[in-house]
């Protein structure tokens, strides 16, 4: 099935665009799609740990099931004033 992830501020540096479309399994879960992205993009792991993630603009955890036609957000802390 297949969902648009969006990548923002040092998630976008990374990987190199605002957003993409993919494929993913049916049932897939958020934590499942975030474990493919740091496969393919390694250095996503340097702020995994504070990364937060939405879909369809609500913040979830690593548990929400993915359905198709998703959103899901990249988000990492943001700084400044």
């Amino acid at each position: 099935m297949k969902i648009k992830a969006l990548f923002f501020a040092a998630c976008r540096d990374i990987v190199g665009y605002r957003e993409l479309d993919l494929d993913v399994g049916e049932g897939s879960q958020v934590e499942d799609l975030k474990n493919v992205l740091l496969v393919k993009y390694p250095e996503l792991a340097t702020i995994n740990n504070v990364l937060s993630i939405a879909v369809n603009a609500e913040y979830v955890d690593g548990n929400t099931i993915l359905n198709s036609g998703d959103e899901v957000a990249f988000i990492p802390p943001v700084s400044g004033g």
